[in-house]
């Protein structure tokens, strides 16, 4: 039975230039500690591969933090180790601004690029993100700011995050460059970009899928009793009970299989692994041991989903 292949070669962004570890480290919860103790997390991800980083500028408001914090921290990591900016490729996103909650507009994206270029204390931002949709934004106002703060050398390449299928066709229409990244939701226990277009639409366009929650927030490192105490707790219970039975044969981690099966996927998928624990984000790289054929992975969903596949 055949195996699906999953590698470590670095991988390029979309059909950008940027060549990226295909896994990255998320900062969503990466401020509120000391800059020390923040750099040797990024020293870690780097020593071990990872270079892509993923930041936001709305990164650090959980946990009773502020806008910006997580930026910040980087900033001062950089500042404190300069030498680690040619080592990473740096990832950010905008266009929340909180109390609206969403902007899109040509004003918002320049002053949102701006601040993070100054929290973060870089040049230029490779991969930057819009965080959310605007219902209110016009993809041809979206399209023109971005490009001409591509022009100005103040971000490399664009990437939307959580947009639709037609959302970001719309945004691409009015482009003069491509889309290189996406940033969904995904994982085996929220899978809907299965079937949404996103993940088809990836593979269209070329373009790179940055998943984020690739555990489910945590949920699928809970034991099958914790589960059950959720919504769709036994079907959690389930899957996390599938999850099980394939690391005891493989001899890794239950989350060295839940990653293996999200890369799995065709269109090159890059888990945001979010720990802030060394000895997780060390534990991710095991994924790559691991081996599932298409029964392996079809199991997984069929766990997932709680109903056999058509």
């Amino acid at each position: 039975m055949s195996e699906i292949k999953i590698t470590s070669d670095h991988t390029t962004i979309g059909s950008s230039d940027l060549s990226v570890f295909p896994m990255a480290y998320g900062l969503w919860r990466f401020a509120g500690t000391d800059v020390a103790t923040a750099r040797k997390k990024i020293e870690t991800a780097l020593e071990l591969g990872i270079n892509l980083f993923d930041n936001a500028d709305v990164y650090g408001c959980d946990g009773g933090g502020s806008f910006g914090d997580a930026e910040k921290l980087l900033g001062d990591v950089l500042t404190d180790a300069p030498h680690l900016r040619s080592k990473m490729v740096i990832a950010s996103k905008g266009g929340i601004d909180l109390g609206v909650p969403y902007d899109s507009s040509a004003q918002y994206l320049r002053k949102a690029v701006e601040a993070s270029l100054a929290r973060m204390k870089v040049d230029t931002i490779d991969l930057y993100q819009i965080h959310r949709p605007d219902f209110l934004g016009n993809p041809k106002e979206i399209a023109e700011v971005c490009e001409t703060l591509k022009q100005e050398g103040k971000i490399r390449y664009l990437g939307v995050s959580n947009y639709t299928p037609s959302q970001f066709r719309a945004l691409q229409a009015h482009m003069k460059f491509p889309i290189v990244s996406r940033q969904p939701e995904f994982s085996c226990w929220k899978h809907e970009i299965l079937r949404n277009g996103v993940l088809d639409q990836c593979l269209e366009y070329q373009t790179t899928p940055l998943v984020w929650s690739p555990l489910a927030g945590g949920q699928l490192t809970l034991s099958q009793e914790e589960a059950k105490s959720l919504p769709h707790g036994e079907r959690l219970s389930a899957l996390i009970r599938c999850l099980d039975e394939l690391a005891d044969k493989q001899g890794v981690s239950r989350s060295a299989i839940a990653l293996a099966w999200v890369m799995a996927h065709p269109s090159g998928v890059i888990p945001i692994i979010g720990t802030q624990n060394l000895e997780r984000i060390k534990d991710s790289l095991t994924a790559f041991s691991v081996r599932l054929t298409r029964t392996d992975w079809n199991n997984v969903l069929v766990a997932a989903q709680g109903e056999p596949l058509p």
